[in-house]
């Protein structure tokens, strides 16, 4: 399948790399399709693109990465709805957010991926020890340009 994408224009990917949110994401019920593109083999960041419109991609990552504490805490009904047997069969990414030189991770929020199934759902979280910016990476300042 080719997709068109706004940052890395026309890419090829496998049908079977499809991940479907029945769904549709926060703000975007529309939009049910999207490919995980990954920006390498150690990628610490992916992009989650929408498979129906070019513009429309985010940046996610696996907070455990970055939170080793964070846990989702799932339903049965939500764990069938996805059906999610196991803990092993779900993969989670939060969505990453870029504020000045800090990147944030929406942990209110976490989508919640049976990767076996490709099939995924975004949650929100009632625990209010998690909001949908929790400070990840802080990036380094640029450095200003020296005046002679």
């Amino acid at each position: 399948m080719i997709i068109q994408t706004s940052r890395f224009g026309e890419i090829e990917v496998d049908d079977t790399r499809v991940i479907r949110f029945p769904k549709g994401l926060l703000g975007f019920p529309r939009y049910r399709e999207y490919v995980l593109i990954e920006s390498g083999d150690e990628a610490t960041f992916w992009w989650l693109q929408s498979v129906d419109m070019p513009e429309l991609a985010f940046v996610v990552t696996d907070p455990s990465l970055f939170v080793p504490t964070y846990q989702v805490p799932l339903r049965r009904d939500q764990l069938a709805d996805l059906g999610i047997n196991e803990p092993e069969d779900a993969q989670v990414f939060v969505i990453v957010n870029k504020q000045d030189n800090l990147l944030t991770g929406n942990l209110q929020g976490p989508l919640i991926i049976h990767v076996a199934k490709r099939m995924g759902e975004q949650m929100v979280l009632s625990d209010r020890r998690f909001t949908t910016r929790v400070p990840l990476v802080e990036l380094p300042t640029p450095v200003e340009a020296m005046s002679a």
